[in-house]
């Protein structure tokens, strides 16, 4: 096909390259009907056509030819990925309320300090309920010293039983009221609920506090953080507790391994997907709560298969999937050779490769969109 195509493109190139003269002396020869001059000319356009097609024939054994670079296929572990967005949080990351609203007397940390669970942040001011507690306290010492001799009479039976047992109803009356104002004044101390560092302060000290949006400051715990994101229903199964999980951030130009820590139970009906939690080791202290994260999470692994690059795989006009390979290989040149395969999942610019291909074959990894099947391969 390729020489009836140049030879009618050198044919149309020759015709329009004579002259109108000769062109018409043709004319005139086939209406006169001049047979040997017509033979004559015919002669010698067939000289120039044989001249033509031994260029050709040359010119198509050099255009058959490609420079190719091949790969040996062998079996792999093949891994396919749920690649999804999701949010970097911590369940540690709180705004410290007072508990007890009042002066605030003692503010003891600063923005950027770490502090230990149970720590003391500030005080506010009691309004008297340490001179409440000191003298609830002196009348429980009197009521247990009371009690104390009562009971020491009572076991010698001396004295009335109603008399041991209203002593002791005081005494008890009076260190449940000494433990609840004890319990009270407590919540004028501020402690912080977990160990961490506060990221913000957001009041002063002598100013007047209460429970609030804004909060007294804000503390959050870098240790323990993790990836929130949602899941399609159609993998509810494939995720479970401990797989790994690729995450990579973006915004750090690096990449974590983390595993699912929590899969939801619930299927949210507005978008037909699940919570998953991944958690996310900070070792390096970078990690901050709401950076968005992409998720590269295992869904489906074959422990023995053959996988090609993503970008060998051609489709023929009747849709069919196929790979070059190279015939006849020794070891500098080969044939390609077109093998119809069956693809399988594909993930991270490789290919599963079901059927088709068998270990050892000789694949074209460049140059395949050059090349046709029965072309001489260089590599």
């Amino acid at each position: 096909m390729k020489k009836i195509f140049y030879l009618s493109a050198i044919s149309l190139f020759l015709i329009s390259c004579a002259n109108s003269n000769k062109t018409e002396n043709i004319d005139d020869l086939i209406k006169a009907k001049n047979v040997k001059v017509l033979n004559e000319k015919k002669a010698l356009l067939q000289a120039d056509i044989t001249k033509i097609e031994e260029a050709l024939a040359t010119l198509d054994i050099k255009k058959e030819e490609a420079l190719v670079s091949v790969a040996t296929v062998q079996d792999t572990v093949f891994n396919h990925y749920l690649e999804i967005q999701g949010n970097v949080d911590t369940k540690e990351n709180i705004i410290v309320q007072p508990e007890f609203s009042g002066t605030l007397t003692s503010l003891t940390v600063k923005a950027g300090q770490r502090v230990s669970k149970g720590q003391i942040l500030g005080r506010v001011d009691d309004g008297g309920m340490s001179q409440q507690l000191a003298s609830l306290e002196n009348q429980y010492s009197l009521a247990k010293t009371t009690y104390e001799r009562q009971k020491n009479l009572w076991d010698k039976k001396i004295g009335s039983e109603i008399q041991f047992l209203q002593v002791q109803t005081q005494m008890i009356a009076a260190q449940k009221g000494v433990a609840q104002m004890k319990s009270q004044l407590a919540k004028t101390v501020i402690r912080a609920p977990f160990s961490g560092t506060i990221d913000e302060v957001f009041v002063e000290k002598g100013q007047v506090v209460a429970p609030s949006v804004q909060g007294l400051m804000r503390i959050v715990n870098l240790g323990s953080m993790y990836v929130s994101t949602s899941v399609p229903e159609s993998y509810i199964g494939k995720l479970k507790v401990g797989d790994q999980v690729e995450v990579f951030l973006s915004s750090l130009n690096k990449t974590y391994k983390g595993k699912v820590r929590q899969v939801g139970n619930f299927i949210n009906p507005n978008n037909r997907s699940f919570g998953v939690e991944v958690g996310l080791p900070n070792l390096d202290n970078l990690l901050r709560p709401n950076q968005v994260a992409k998720l590269k999470i295992i869904d489906y692994i074959n422990k023995k298969v053959i996988v090609v690059p993503t970008n060998v795989v051609q489709e023929d006009g009747e849709q069919n999937k196929f790979i070059f390979t190279v015939d006849r290989s020794n070891g500098k040149t080969g044939i390609a050779k077109k093998i119809i395969v069956t693809v399988g999942k594909t993930s991270d610019n490789v290919s599963e490769i079901l059927s088709g291909l068998t270990t050892q074959d000789i694949i074209v990894i460049e140059g395949v969109n050059n090349i046709s099947e029965g072309m001489k391969l260089n590599f």
